[in-house]
């Protein structure tokens, strides 16, 4: 089962038209997504995470955002052209989203059963009255009494309307769940718990998910595969462990010489020198050069491509190329 494609992601480029110029948001992207399995998106604000999570839902504000090139192929079929009505069959239903704040995703005016049952009414032919039983159990699968399904949203702690919208997204069974940034809202205990509860779901629901985060710990703790991603480019790909155990882009390397390691005595920790460059004026060649400590004159030249350096494991860096 894990091994049968879900989503095939062929070299997708996004970009916002603005009046400062042209943000290439996405750039060449290649990812693919199993059965079963969790993807992580890392990278820093700007990079490209989110852009990527409204393409595959179809949600690119249209304008300024328009993709370029490239196809999202979701079981078999490519996203890219269709419809807003076929987007929306599949959207809610097939693929889900879950967004940072569970505050702007809620109706504040709307009890949360009937917000839960509207998903349910809409993709699958049910009544009201089957809606809203089926609503109360997706309460009781997320931990929340479902007594409580006619309550507002301003009643439930951040927690507990982030576990709301968890059960909204996965009211309908969808193949693939993406999460963007769930946890960023809630405090550390909370985080743990939100985190498990996604990790058990996924496994009752047998879901796909992507999970877009710059915590490399959750990742860690819930991923199967990562892409690291920097300023819209995908500069290493593979599975989890080969890539935290092996890790080879610079990038990523930078990244994980940031976090405190409690098993080594480090006086400091070693940040990435500069900044993520502006995306309307993206540097030549490989996008990472001007920061990168093993720059060398062919970087600012030439745009990498990615390389597999180990089984299943891609690197976009001109340091690999033979």
């Amino acid at each position: 089962m894990k091994n049968q494609k879900l989503l095939e992601i062929k070299d997708l480029s996004i970009q916002y038209i603005t009046d400062e110029g042209i943000v290439r948001a996405v750039e060449n992207m290649n990812l693919e997504i199993s059965r079963g399995e969790t993807l992580g998106l890392v990278g820093e604000t700007g990079a490209g995470k989110t852009t990527t999570a409204l393409g595959i839902m179809g949600l690119i504000p249209n304008p300024p955002g328009k993709i370029i090139k490239g196809s999202i192929i979701f079981e078999g079929e490519n996203l890219v052209g269709k419809s807003p009505q076929e987007l929306r069959k599949i959207r809610g239903n097939k693929i889900s989203m879950i967004f940072q704040d569970p505050m702007t995703s809620l109706n504040p005016v709307m009890p949360i059963g009937e917000q839960i049952a509207e998903v349910i009414k809409l993709h699958q032919r049910v009544s009201a009255a089957e809606a809203i039983i089926k609503a109360q159990e997706m309460l009781k699968t997320v931990g929340i009494p479902n007594e409580r399904h006619k309550e507002y949203p301003h009643q439930f702690s951040g927690g507990m309307r982030q576990r709301v919208v968890i059960a909204i997204a996965l009211a309908c069974n969808p193949g693939l769940l993406i999460a963007d940034e769930p946890t960023t809202a809630l405090d550390v205990t909370i985080q743990a718990q939100v985190l498990n509860l996604m990790k058990k779901l996924k496994e009752e629901f047998q879901t796909s998910m992507i999970m877009i985060t710059h915590d490399l710990g959750i990742v860690a703790e819930i991923c199967d595969k990562v892409a690291i991603m920097y300023a819209g480019n995908v500069v290493e790909y593979g599975e989890k462990i080969s890539l935290f155990t092996n890790r080879k882009h610079p990038y990523t390397i930078g990244l994980f010489n940031s976090i405190p390691n409690i098993e080594e005595d480090m006086v400091s920790l070693r940040p990435i020198k500069g900044l993520m460059p502006d995306p309307t004026d993206l540097p030549s060649g490989c996008p990472f050069h001007p920061r990168c400590p093993n720059v060398t004159k062919v970087c600012s030249q030439r745009v990498p491509k990615s390389i597999e350096v180990a089984k299943d494991h891609f690197v976009s860096c001109l340091l690999f190329e033979k």
